[in-house]
């Protein structure tokens, strides 16, 4: 069990749906986020911290052994926030765990690395990158420090390229990228527990039948057991199809790659 895990973005929608399920995981939780954190408990370590400000990162990493990083912007933004939060961000947050001992890290990076890349393709773990969004591109630079820091330090971190971490999938394209919060969970919990991680890339995605990532070079560590196949013909009878040749059916990244890049004016 650790002993204090840090989950940085605890006030998002993913941040406070995992974290009554953590509690177990952990003798304590830090929890922190850019804005107030809602439905914290009285042990709660709950901190007020923007992740690009270098020194509030290391008070807010110093004293854990492990991190659950969702933090940062989470969906395409104009770039200014996108490079203070997961770019800036994202480096405060890898200096800070090397000079607080390294604490295991879990990346949440994104399936928009590899948006444009075709539904029709199964992908690996080493597939080229073709981000959909400066987004996307930001989690590319967030791989890359991890996998820095890991060959020029040891530093040991999980790169989860999340699918789709809802309850249910809500319509066709999260057929192939659902990834249950069961499964999210499991992850986790495998990620810590393990004597040796390294620094693998892990695609969040559960075990789809129509799914469009292989997972197997880490099947001794981790195997999804949900299947979005359960759900299709709720999403057949309730969700109207989109076209064939629709991007939201065409590519990995669906309504990403069709996202304009965004200027401070369009916010």
């Amino acid at each position: 069990m650790l002993k204090r895990l840090l989950i940085t973005g605890a006030a998002g929608g993913l941040g406070r749906a995992l974290t009554p399920r953590l509690r177990d995981m952990a003798e304590s939780l830090r929890l922190a986020d850019i804005v107030p954190v809602p439905d914290t408990l009285p042990g709660d370590d709950v901190v007020q911290c923007d992740l690009a400000d270098a020194a509030a990162v290391n008070a807010m990493v110093a004293g854990c052994d492990g991190i659950l990083h969702l933090g940062g912007i989470s969906v395409e933004r104009p770039f200014d926030p996108i490079l203070q939060g997961n770019i800036i961000g994202l480096y405060n947050l890898y200096e800070a765990a090397r000079l607080n001992g390294q604490p295991r890290i879990i990346f949440a990076s994104s399936n928009h690395t590899v948006g444009f890349h075709k539904q029709s393709e199964r992908l690996g773990p080493d597939c080229t990158f073709r981000p959909d969004s400066l987004y996307g591109v930001s989690k590319i630079f967030g791989e890359a420090v991890a996998r820095l820091y890991f060959d020029k330090f040891g530093q040991e971190t999980a790169l989860v390229r999340i699918g789709s971490c809802t309850p249910e999938p809500q319509n066709h394209r999260m057929l192939g990228s659902w990834f249950s919060h069961e499964d999210f969970l499991s992850l986790i919990g495998a990620v810590f527990a393990a004597p040796r991680l390294g620094c693998p890339v892990i695609w969040g995605a559960s075990n789809n039948d129509a799914g469009w990532w292989d997972n197997s070079h880490i099947a001794d560590l981790w195997q999804p057991r949900d299947n979005a196949e359960s759900f299709r013909a709720q999403i057949d009878a309730t969700v109207p199809r989109p076209a064939d040749d629709d991007p939201v059916l065409v590519y990995q990244g669906g309504v990403f790659t069709t996202y304009p890049i965004y200027q401070k004016s369009d916010t």
